[in-house]
């Protein structure tokens, strides 16, 4: 269940004059603090995930990590890549075929082809980086722009699609570790997060809407102020849920299976991201025509039940309030209340629900 983009690198192809105005290079300031973010982020996640793993033997590491090794992986990776998105593609459309007419989601809206383009070229740039030896947060900055596009055109017609492209792309790079050996998949696995991430959240979105704030907004240095532990909140609200909840086994496994508590970490980043883009746009909309449709056409598919999503509501508003300023609480709490609301008990009632 994370939060701005990269880089100002990321975009510095968005400014069209040599000489930039008061309000470019305002915009570019505050696109870089909320990338600073976004980076740092990155590295500890990746120091976080190394550590947590069991070492394997089977492999020289050092042999591995070198240039001729990373080169390796990525072109072993990149053999099955056509035939993992096709079977991520059975995969996705086995999950959510049934949602299409439940959701009158127009068919034409979805294209199997382009889908499965998108997310081939992707992989293709992420493992270019992996054998480059570019570390993680530089990838959020060489695909960021890339994800932003991706997402924009396939929820132009129907924002729904994202779930569709979001979950073509996680079941792809599924797929794809499975053919890595366990210590290929450890240094391998972060740059799937980092594509995971960016294609769950509308980090490009939100970018542009921290854009449109000076930089002593008190929304933007809430964001700022949010993002900056985001993570921290995530790994404590999945920790509280998980021990609420010891024993419930989702569509993927348990809640304390390591796969499971990637997705459920990245989740609550992702409401995370998603309040923060409300909070700088001043509305609603993108949860309403994003987040909520995404959840209730994934969640019960997925066995993940709207009491686990409520309590991990109600946990994310204790941690918050543990970890920002009153200030900063006053300015997230319009909108949390209504995506609280949103995802109450009596929205869910069995004559309410879709």
């Amino acid at each position: 269940m994370s939060y701005a983009s990269a880089s100002a690198n990321a975009h510095t192809s968005l400014s069209t004059t040599s000489s930039p105005t008061h309000a470019e290079a305002h915009s570019k300031s505050s696109i870089s603090s909320l990338a600073a973010i976004w980076a740092s982020r990155y590295v500890r996640v990746v120091n976080a995930y190394g550590c947590s793993q069991p070492k394997y033997q089977v492999e020289n590491p050092d042999e591995l990590v070198s240039e001729a090794g990373r080169s390796r992986t990525a072109a072993q990776a990149l053999k099955h890549l056509n035939r993992s998105s096709a079977a991520a593609w059975a995969l996705t459309d086995d999950l959510l075929s049934d949602e299409i007419p439940k959701h009158g989601i127009p068919l034409e809206a979805i294209d199997p082809w382009q889908i499965a383009a998108d997310t081939h070229s992707l992989f293709k740039l992420m493992f270019q980086a992996y054998a480059e030896g570019k570390p993680p947060q530089r990838l959020s900055v060489i695909i960021g722009s890339r994800f932003g596009k991706i997402r924009q055109r396939h929820t132009a017609g129907d924002p729904r699609v994202i779930g569709f492209m979001s979950m073509h792309l996680h079941y792809t790079g599924q797929k794809l570790l499975e053919k890595l050996s366990p210590l290929e998949r450890s240094l391998v696995h972060p740059y799937f997060k980092v594509m995971d991430d960016h294609m769950y959240m509308p980090l490009r979105d939100a970018c542009d809407a921290a854009a449109n704030h000076e930089m002593d907004s008190p929304a933007l240095i809430a964001v700022q102020h949010l993002l900056a532990v985001s993570t921290t909140i995530a790994r404590s609200v999945c920790n509280h849920v998980s021990r609420v909840h010891a024993g419930y086994e989702t569509y993927s496994g348990r809640l304390i299976s390591p796969t499971v508590r990637t997705s459920s970490i990245r989740d609550v980043e992702m409401f995370q991201v998603y309040l923060c883009l409300c909070t700088l746009e001043g509305h609603l909309r993108s949860v309403q025509r994003e987040l909520f449709p995404l959840c209730v056409m994934l969640y019960p598919q997925l066995n993940v039940s709207w009491q686990l999503v409520q309590d991990m509501l109600k946990v994310l508003r204790w941690e918050m309030y543990d970890h920002l300023s009153p200030k900063d609480m006053q300015v997230f709490l319009p909108h949390l209340q209504a995506l609280t609301e949103m995802f109450s008990p009596a929205v869910f009632q069995p004559s309410l629900t879709l």
